[in-house]
Formats: structure tokens, C-alpha cells, sequence
């Protein structure tokens, strides 16, 4: 079961892109525990890009903190804010974000190359980071060797889907954030897949905030919160 104990806690948020411009984001309050599936539903305009810039560390609010793991994330200095989201944050982006000059498997290891942290993670763990990349991909599906040989680019949708997960999940970070990763898929491939992506990050105790303007996907998740709920600024481009 998830914990109380919060494991992003945002207060009294305000962000806008630009001075004189309305405020993209306005939120007195918002937490996520650790280990919980949260869904965090909203329209496009609502601010989740916004939001998800915040939680990484991307862009910091002009007023109010965003805490994540206890860490102020919105005081700390550009580079240690990137340490510190490539040690603890895995993002599985909407497009997915694959490098087409890597493999398969170095697409997957490609967080180990920046964050010591989860590299040492997966050492404790696995002989090589090779051979956690293609466990991971097992788990997700993903094991043919010659499916493995192929270029990412050569890949269905639901193949490179399955790659940026195990990229989010390698080294074990404590958060994972899900940007809409599943627009392109009908509805009995986006169950699969969500029930694959929630069975691992069950298993590693890694946390999973999953966003989405597609209201179906709301009784797969422990908690659905509303965007347009917590956000007084919504309604604004994002």
C-alpha cells in the first residue's frame, strides 16, 4: 500500500513563462505519497507540461516550493537540480525521446551514463548495466534478440513505448513520470502496457505519477487528481 509520507509536496505554487503574462500554474497544495499510482487527469491548457517542468526541475515557480524527496527542489542551482533529477526522476516522454544512434540496450542504460547514483543502483544488483537493460526489457516483453538488434527507429510505436519505460525504470528511481505515453495506442494495448509499466515500478518501490488527458484510464491508478481541481490558474495555454 502506498505511504502518507509525501514524496512531492508542492505549497503555495505560482508559475508564469513570462513577467506581466497570467500565471500558468496557481496551486495552494498538492502531494503525492511514496510508492502511490497517482493519475493526473487534465485538458490540454490546464498546465500539466508546466507542471511537469516544475517537478523535474526544468523551470523553478516565482512563488512557493516545490519539495521532492524532502529536497526544495525550486532553491537549488540549475546544475544541481539536473544531478539531481537524473539520481531520482525517470521520465517516459510522450514521443518517447529515443536517440536513434543508440541501440536498443544503450537507449535503455542511457540514465547510468549521467547519474552515478543509479548506475551503482543497478551494479548492486546485475553483473553489467547490459545485462539489467535486457532484464527489464524481458519484463516489459521485450526480449527477442532480433527485435533487440533492430535500430529503435526500425521499432512499432509499442516497442519504443516499452524501450523509454525501461529507460525511466533502470537504476530504480525513486519517482517516475509519465507524459501521456499512451495517445497512440488503442485501448487493449494501453491496459497491457499499463499493467506492465505498474507491475515493475510495484516491484522496485518506485513511485508513478501518470498524466493524461484521456479520462478512461482513471480506475487502473490508486488516485485521480483533477488538474483543473488544484490549479486556479487553469484554463491558460501551457
Amino acid at each position: 500500500m502506498p505511504s502518507t509520507e509525501p514524496l512531492i509536496a508542492l505549497h503555495d505554487l505560482s508559475f508564469r513563462w513570462r513577467p506581466h503574462h497570467p500565471p500558468v500554474l496557481e496551486i495552494e497544495r498538492f502531494t503525492v505519497g511514496r510508492g502511490e499510482r497517482l493519475f493526473l487527469h487534465g485538458p490540454s491548457g490546464s498546465g500539466k507540461s508546466t507542471l511537469l517542468s516544475l517537478l523535474g526541475g526544468v523551470a523553478t515557480p516565482q512563488r512557493g516550493r516545490v519539495e521532492v524527496l524532502g529536497e526544495p527542489l525550486s532553491a537549488l542551482r540549475g546544475a544541481r537540480r539536473d544531478r539531481f533529477r537524473a539520481d531520482h526522476i525517470g521520465f517516459v516522454f510522450q514521443l518517447f525521446n529515443l536517440l536513434p544512434y543508440l541501440s536498443t540496450v544503450d537507449n535503455v542504460t542511457l540514465p547510468c551514463r549521467f547519474s552515478q547514483r543509479r548506475r551503482e543502483k543497478v551494479l548492486q544488483r546485475a553483473a553489467t548495466l547490459e545485462s539489467e537493460a535486457r532484464r527489464l526489457l524481458e519484463h516489459l516483453d521485450l526480449a527477442d534478440p532480433q527485435t533487440l538488434a533492430r535500430p529503435v527507429t526500425e521499432l512499432s510505436v509499442g516497442q519504443q513505448q516499452r524501450v523509454a519505460v525501461a529507460r525511466a525504470l533502470i537504476g530504480a528511481p525513486e519517482i517516475v513520470i509519465a507524459d501521456e505515453p499512451t495517445s497512440a495506442l488503442d485501448w487493449d494495448r494501453r491496459e497491457a502496457f499499463l499493467r506492465l509499466l505498474e507491475g515493475e515500478c510495484a516491484e522496485r518501490g518506485i513511485t508513478l505519477l501518470f498524466v493524461s488527458h484521456d479520462p478512461s484510464l482513471k480506475p487502473l491508478f490508486d488516485r485521480t487528481v483533477e488538474l483543473t481541481a488544484i490549479n486556479r490558474a487553469a484554463g491558460t495555454s501551457a
